[in-house]
């Protein structure tokens, strides 16, 4: 398959973290879609971060687009110019006072690709520890829950997390054993 060819393109909305075209296009069959709509927002990133204790760092907040809260990961937009890493240790910083010693990236994914350019930055970080208090901006409402493994794995059947990148994120983490209480006697 080629890429659409676009005919035409208007802005219809520019906004600091969004930007909405409205395009014209024709697909390499030859057939036109005449109001297609493209969402560009900026990258972010979203942390698995796990404590010595076993535990996830979770945080809520209310989310419109829900009218309700939601249980998600450490998340947050990459500032421009800032490396992906520096944006994941950042926010986990500012949104739950936690640090971690050991980071590791889970991958990059495209939560919308239908019609969103927007790449999430995924990070496992273990060790994390409370080491300040959350520097939240004032658009910012944000509670921290630690959530031991096994129980957050058993709410996400039961719908504990709704946002679908932060699932993903979870179980990239278990699937690579992640997840999994370090110990000296695992077989090497």
């Amino acid at each position: 398959m080629k890429p659409w060819r676009i005919l035409s393109r208007e802005l219809l909305i520019d906004r600091r973290w969004l930007r909405v075209y409205q395009e014209r296009a024709q697909l390499s069959n030859g057939h036109t879609i005449e109001d297609f709509h493209l969402v560009e927002t900026p990258p972010w990133v979203a942390v698995v971060a796990l404590t010595a204790l076993g535990e996830l760092v979770f945080v809520d907040q209310y989310r419109r687009g829900l009218d309700g809260l939601s249980r998600e990961l450490p998340a947050g937009v990459i500032e421009p110019g800032e490396a992906p890493l520096v944006a994941a240790r950042r926010e986990l910083l500012e949104e739950t006072g936690h640090a971690a010693e050991e980071w590791l990236p889970l991958g990059i994914v495209a939560p919308e690709p239908s019609r969103s350019t927007s790449r999430a930055h995924l990070f496992f970080a273990r060790g994390a520890h409370r080491v300040a208090a959350q520097r939240l901006d004032d658009s910012e409402e944000v509670s921290v829950h630690l959530v031991p493994v096994a129980e957050a794995l058993r709410g996400l059947e039961e719908g504990l997390v709704v946002h679908g990148t932060h699932i993903g994120a979870l179980l990239l983490a278990e699937r690579r054993g992640l997840l999994e209480a370090k110990s000296s006697n695992r077989a090497k």
